[in-house]
């Protein structure tokens, strides 16, 4: 077969496949060969520093070699088996799953992605509380299946209602932005008042579950105040209510710990998870339980299945994937680097007049950068269009926020196996982006 040029995979690929959230005729995907470590190149041998993991996903970087051989060993043994049958990784990675979630945390069902894990987390909670409101936020995103898009609170879910029906939205502990008109110095934690204020509206013993991501990812990495969860999880216990933790794109060792909530001390009711469980490497999610839930179900039917539910390539990658987040210590590494990250965006802000804010947590964190710092306004989307360009010039490669309505941000989110080094080298291409919005600053 006649190897394709760049050219010719990018003209086909728009001719005759979709891309995700976007305008079609608008897109100009980069023509991927190959990958290792934090690096990937294109067909043309340009080399990109990934600094966003891809999707927030390959956490681990590309092209382990640990978990490469663990694929192959295992499409060797055997790829797939009935989803009622099990093997033995299959058993070995909830046993595992166990060992490291919070708490009580126990069992795990099965999926291929974090949209599928939250659809199967609202049904496991409908089915164990018998009741059917679910409570989620604004600033979310939690999936675009008919139900996980319900819960999502952004404009991906205005494009296809009417969704789910009984997701009610909440407003988010957003201090940058904060909907209540407070600043830190006048703050009386409103944001959690109004929590419980939803809650009796909505009928307490109506809710089901509250569903939040550990840290706000995609719509603009929020993170929480140090009591949030822990008083969000005693709001849970006083009403009977269910918490679930999205840590589809918080978890896996990105904010420093296993999972975001862990910063908290809080143990929820549910994780659903993804993306990092294998760092991408083979598409798998995971809805994790405690062990009352679990209990539930072993007398009583459990109305969900997958066709995929514990595939065994999937339950390979993420058990080794496990053990190269334990033998090259990541998780400790993303400590110590997010806290360098910390005070290298904390430098930016302070010699960019265009960067407004920088949140951070572990190697999880995003530049928001506003036309004026008083007022906060956003960049015009062909601008950050702009600033996105001049990075990919300069061979960096990052998801970056372009909505008037949500912020305009650039976010740097490396693989955790990143060192000091290239983390610097990776902020000055950032900061080469930077020059493009500073050139507007107003006032």
């Amino acid at each position: 077969m006649t190897k394709l040029s760049s050219q010719e995979v990018v003209q086909l690929s728009r001719e005759y496949t979709f891309f995700s959230w976007s305008v079609q005729s608008q897109v100009n995907p980069i023509p991927v060969e190959r990958a290792e470590g934090i690096f990937f190149w294109d067909m043309d041998g340009k080399r990109y520093y990934d600094f966003s993991s891809q999707l927030m996903n390959t956490n681990i970087g590309h092209q382990h070699p640990k978990v490469v051989r663990a694929i192959r060993e295992q499409a060797a043994q055997i790829c797939f088996v009935h989803p009622g049958n099990t093997t033995e990784v299959r058993a070995r990675l909830g046993q595992k799953l166990a060992e490291i979630t919070p708490g009580n945390l126990k069992k795990t069902f099965f999926t291929l992605g974090g949209a599928e894990a939250n659809e199967n987390a609202i049904k496991l909670a409908r089915f164990y509380t018998g009741r059917h409101k679910i409570l989620a936020r604004y600033r979310s995103y939690h999936g675009a299946t008919h139900g996980a898009i319900a819960l999502t609170g952004d404009y991906r879910r205005l494009a296809v209602e009417p969704a789910l029906p009984g997701v009610v939205h909440f407003l988010d502990p957003f201090c940058y932005r904060c909907p209540f008109g407070q600043k830190p110095e006048t703050c009386h934690r409103e944001c959690i008042a109004h929590v419980e204020e939803v809650i009796h509206y909505e009928g307490p013993d109506k809710i089901a579950a509250i569903i939040m991501e550990g840290v706000v990812g995609s719509n603009g990495l929020i993170v929480p105040p140090d009591d949030y969860w822990p008083r969000v999880r005693e709001i849970c216990d006083k009403y009977g209510i269910l918490l679930i933790s999205d840590e589809v794109m918080s978890g896996w060792g990105r904010t420093g710990k296993w999972f975001a909530v862990d910063h908290w001390g809080v143990v929820p009711d549910m994780i659903t998870t993804a993306k990092g469980i294998t760092s991408g490497y083979v598409p798998l999610g995971a809805c994790i339980v405690s062990e009352p839930i679990a209990q539930f179900f072993d007398d009583k039917y459990l109305y969900a299945g997958l066709t995929y539910n514990g595939h065994a390539l999937a339950m390979a990658a993420a058990l080794a994937t496990i053990e190269v987040y334990q033998e090259d210590h990541l998780i400790e590494n993303t400590a110590t680097l997010g806290k360098y990250l910390g005070e290298r965006l904390e430098d930016l802000k302070a010699r960019h007049p265009s960067v407004g804010d920088v949140r951070y947590i572990g190697l999880f964190s995003t530049i928001e950068v506003v036309m004026n710092r008083e007022t906060k306004e956003p960049f015009d989307p062909p601008v950050m269009a702009e600033v996105g360009k001049t990075l990919r010039e300069h061979g960096l490669f990052t998801f970056i926020m372009a909505r008037k309505d949500m912020g305009t941000m650039v976010f740097v989110v490396p693989p955790l196996c990143i060192t000091k080094d290239q983390l610097d080298e990776g902020l000055a291409l950032v900061e080469k982006g930077l020059e493009v919005t500073d050139r507007l600053v107003k006032g």
